[in-house]
């Protein structure tokens, strides 16, 4: 297993004898929220970009305090690209203002 990001806040679960692993809670990233782009940016359409609009499936699975309070979450995602493809651009232990995350159903 690859090494983990481990917050304080991180929850295991498993023990040491038949390994122990993170839980993992179910949410969606709000990439609209996490990406803000400037109003006033020029816009240039790159078909292969990735795209960074909407909601996106998530896993939690760690927790830190910001200095001024606010709070991130450990998260492993997913962005596609814009043209379709099957592949996505996999990113793990991000972290992500909680702003910009909320629990899946």
């Amino acid at each position: 297993m690859s090494q983990l990001l481990d917050s304080p806040f991180t929850a295991w679960e498993g023990d040491d004898l038949h390994g122990r692993r993170p839980v993992l809670t179910a949410i969606w990233v709000r990439l609209d929220a996490l990406f803000v782009r400037a109003s006033d940016a020029p816009r240039h359409v790159i078909e292969t970009g990735l795209d960074l609009t909407g909601e996106v499936q998530g896993r939690l699975h760690g927790r830190f305090p910001s200095v001024e309070g606010d709070w991130l979450g450990v998260v492993n995602y997913e962005i596609p690209f814009a043209d379709g493809r099957r592949s996505k651009l996999q990113l793990v232990d991000q972290l992500v203002p909680f702003s910009a995350l909320r629990k899946r159903e």
